[in-house]
Order: C-alpha cells, then sequence, then structure tokens
C-alpha cells in the first residue's frame, strides 16, 4: 500500500513538474521565416495557401522550441494590385500553423513584424499586420521630366528653335503622363527565399 502510495505521488510530481515545464512560445519572442513559394499582388487571390519553414531556430530557457526547418503555413487574407494613378500594392498574409519536425501541429497566429524588402520599398504595415510597396510618386515625375526632356531636344534639333523645344516638350510630357496613366506602379512581391520575421504578442504553448 505504501509503494503504490509513493509511486502515485511521484508520478503527481512528474505530471506537475511536466505541467510547469512545458515547451512553450514566450511572449515577445520573434521567429525568422523563409518563404517556400512565390507571392505576388499580380496574381495572388485572397485563400491561395502560403508555405514557410523556420530560417533560425526560437530559443527559450536555453532549449530550442521552434528548430530550424520547422514548418509552417498561412493564407493570403488580402490581394490588392497598385493602382495605374494612386493606391499601393497590398497583401496580407494570416499564418495559422506551425508542424514541428515530430510532426506535432499547434495553431498559432503570430503578427508579421518586417519583410525582405529586396530593395523594393515594400514594408509591413504594423497596424494593419499586411505589407504595403512603397510610393512611386517621385518614379513618376522622373519619367515625365525625362520625356519632356527628350521632346524638348527632338523640337529643338528639327529646327524650331525655342517655339519648338516648347512644343517638343509639351509632346514628350504629355507622352510621359500617358505612359503613367496606363502603367500600374510596383507590386508586392515575395520570391521564393525571401524572408519575413513575426512576432508573438501572447505566449503559444506546445504541450
Amino acid at each position: 500500500m505504501r509503494a503504490s502510495f509513493l509511486i502515485a505521488a511521484a508520478l503527481a510530481i512528474l505530471t506537475c513538474g511536466a505541467a510547469v515545464h512545458a515547451a512553450e512560445i514566450p511572449q515577445g519572442s520573434h521567429l525568422l521565416l523563409r518563404m517556400v513559394n512565390s507571392l505576388n499582388t499580380r496574381t495572388a487571390q485572397e485563400g491561395d495557401y502560403v508555405y514557410l519553414t523556420a530560417a533560425a531556430p526560437v530559443i527559450a530557457d536555453g532549449k530550442i522550441v521552434v528548430p530550424l526547418g520547422a514548418y509552417v503555413q498561412g493564407v493570403v487574407s488580402l490581394a490588392k494590385r497598385s493602382g495605374r494613378v494612386a493606391g499601393r500594392a497590398e497583401l496580407g498574409i494570416r499564418l495559422e500553423t506551425l508542424t514541428l519536425p515530430g510532426g506535432q501541429t499547434f495553431r498559432f497566429k503570430p503578427r508579421l513584424s518586417s519583410v525582405d524588402a529586396a530593395g523594393s520599398g515594400q514594408k509591413v504595415e504594423r497596424g494593419e499586420n499586411q505589407i504595403e510597396q512603397g510610393a512611386g510618386h517621385g518614379g513618376d515625375a522622373a519619367r515625365i521630366a525625362i520625356l519632356a526632356g527628350s521632346g524638348a531636344s527632338i523640337g529643338a534639333l528639327a529646327g524650331g528653335g525655342l517655339r519648338g523645344a516648347g512644343i517638343g516638350a509639351g509632346v514628350g510630357g504629355a507622352v510621359g503622363l500617358a505612359t503613367v496613366l496606363v502603367t500600374r506602379g510596383k507590386e508586392v512581391e515575395l520570391r521564393r527565399g525571401a524572408t519575413l520575421d513575426v512576432a508573438f504578442d501572447r505566449a503559444v504553448s506546445l504541450d
């Protein structure tokens, strides 16, 4: 009887210890993810799947709780193309599951913290948890100016003098404006191998 009581007590202690020290992703942790597939706002649609892997481990209390290569799946929650005159491209991603190498799958909802811009100007809008492309107004103005300058040069070379240069500049500027009006701005693009950083505003139990 005494032996049975001691065994039961030992099991209870071990169980309590396991519950206290159950693995979890602590609040405030960050997880660097790498894209497995490619996405861009030109072709993406809401509901498309997103596949990623952990590009760096998450360590808590000296132990690896999310190992390198852990698998993450999500869906596209928003896909908005850039406008021809106004409106930036936007891409929303909702991460849903984390699968560890052992096969255990857990639901989670981290938020996007930063994105690999690759020189494109795209960034995470923290309040919206979405990736937005940078403004392209400066590039549009430069394109109009370049075409206007080219038109002025052609007008002057044609022998029109100042008047010809003025007409050429007007024509060039009109062509530049027309080009801007029919050309969309940059799209948000996440190529295979691009990285995303996500943050955890609350702890995630991996028990």
